[in-house]
C-alpha cells in the first residue's frame, strides 16, 4: 500500500506539457487538495496548438488555451500560466529550464507536481509497449532541474525574480506501483467534469464515443485500483 502523500504544504504548481495533460489523473488530486484549502496553480509548456486534427495550430491553441482555463477553474484553480513552447518539439536542455526556473520564483510554490515522464506509459515486461509523448519525456526531467536552478542566483542571472529555494517536495506522477498516493475518491466527479470542458478536442479525438463518456473512463483508468480505491500516484523528491 503506498504512503499517504505529505499535507504539510500550502501552494502547489502543477507543471504539465499540454492542456489535458493534468485532466488525464491528476486533476482528480487537484480537486481534493484544493477542497482542503491548498492553492494550487498550473504551468503549462505548450498551448496544445498541435493537438486537434484538421484544425491549424493558430486555431487550435486559442481553442485549447480557453479549454484548459476551464477545466482548471472546475477544480479549484483560478491560475493558468502557458509558457509558450511549440507543441511537438518541448526540448529538454537550458532555454526550458530558463523557462520554468523563471515560473517557479513568480509563483513560490511549496509543491510542485509534474507528469509522468518515462519512455512507455506500460511497464518494463509489457510489450509492445505505449511509447511517451516526446513534449512529455522532456518536460519531466527538466522540471526537476528547474527546481534547483529557481533557487540558484548564479544559473539564470537574468532572472528577474528573486531566487526560491522554498520548495519542499516534487511530487511526479507515477504509473504502476507509487511509493506516496492521494486518495482521490471525494476528487472523481469534479475531475470528469474537469477533463469534459476539454470537448472540442475530445469529440476530434474520439468521434464516436460521447465527450462525457470518454472522460469517465480516462478518469476510472487513472484513478481506480485493483482493491477498488481511487487514489493518484506519485513519487517524491525533495524540493
Amino acid at each position: 500500500m503506498p504512503a499517504p502523500f505529505p499535507a504539510d504544504w500550502s501552494r502547489a504548481l502543477v507543471v504539465a506539457a499540454h492542456p489535458d495533460d493534468i485532466e488525464y489523473g491528476v486533476a482528480a488530486a487537484v480537486a481534493v487538495w484544493t477542497a482542503a484549502g491548498k492553492e494550487v496553480h498550473y504551468l503549462l509548456a505548450t498551448r496544445g496548438e498541435a493537438g486537434i486534427a484538421g484544425m491549424p495550430p493558430a486555431q487550435a491553441g486559442p481553442l485549447r488555451e480557453e479549454e484548459e482555463r476551464r477545466s482548471a477553474a472546475v477544480v479549484g484553480v483560478t491560475e493558468v500560466e502557458f509558457l509558450d513552447h511549440r507543441d511537438g518539439t518541448v526540448v529538454e536542455g537550458p532555454q526550458l529550464r530558463r523557462d520554468l526556473a523563471g515560473a517557479i520564483r513568480r509563483h513560490r510554490p511549496d509543491l510542485v507536481v509534474t507528469l509522468h515522464g518515462g519512455d512507455t506509459w506500460t511497464g518494463p515486461d509489457v510489450t509492445p509497449a505505449a511509447w511517451n509523448s516526446a513534449d512529455h519525456r522532456a518536460l519531466s526531467r527538466s522540471v526537476l532541474d528547474a527546481v534547483a536552478d529557481a533557487g540558484n542566483e548564479w544559473i539564470f542571472p537574468d532572472l528577474v525574480d528573486e531566487p526560491w529555494s522554498g520548495t519542499q517536495y516534487v511530487a511526479v506522477q507515477t504509473i504502476g506501483e507509487p511509493p506516496h498516493a492521494v486518495d482521490v475518491t471525494s476528487g472523481v466527479e469534479a475531475a470528469v467534469a474537469s477533463l469534459t470542458e476539454h470537448r472540442r478536442y475530445l469529440e476530434v479525438l474520439s468521434p464516436d464515443v460521447p465527450v462525457e463518456e470518454q472522460a469517465r473512463q480516462v478518469v476510472d483508468q487513472a484513478t481506480l485500483t485493483e482493491d477498488g480505491g481511487r487514489r493518484v500516484g506519485f513519487r517524491l523528491y525533495w524540493g
